[in-house]
């Protein structure tokens, strides 16, 4: 079954089990894709709908940044809410230490690198890693190691 189709599955059931507020993150959700396949003017793959539910996540956690300096618990609360549903849509995500195995396979097929090879190792890093490890992990993880 199609990732999307799974969403709009959890939406009846939410329906159905009158969870609002449930209801009200996968209807988000579910405008949000609807919105992006218009963009694209096309259905999106599960890649895609991958990439617009990450999308969301980090948004949610920028959002939770801001309630927590303003001190609004209850936002908080809802958006910890939000992302704990969007997250049962989105695969596994790799530990650290399988992203610095990863990053140091990549590595050691270039050979010898420095620092100004970033940009290389990350570009490589991403397209393997896309949608199953954090690109800010990534990032720290190919930086540190190049550093060494």
């Amino acid at each position: 079954m199609a990732l999307i189709d799974t969403i709009k599955q959890n939406q009846l059931e939410a329906r159905k089990n009158q969870n609002k507020e449930r209801l009200s993150i996968i209807q988000v959700v579910l405008s949000a894709l609807k919105n992006e396949s218009i963009a694209k003017q096309k259905e999106l793959s599960d890649e895609e709908v991958i990439v617009v539910l990450q999308r969301q996540v980090k948004q949610s956690n920028d959002a939770m940044k801001d309630f927590i300096t303003g001190k609004r618990q209850d936002l908080v609360e809802q958006t910890i809410k939000e992302i704990a549903v969007l997250s049962e849509f989105l695969p596994a995500q790799m530990s650290q230490s399988d992203v610095e195995k990863e990053v140091q396979k990549i590595i050691a097929e270039f050979g010898e690198v420095g620092p100004n090879d970033f940009g290389k190792v990350m570009g490589i890093a991403m397209s393997k890693l896309k949608g199953k490890a954090d690109g800010n992990i990534v990032g720290a993880t190919v930086k540190k190691s190049l550093t060494k």
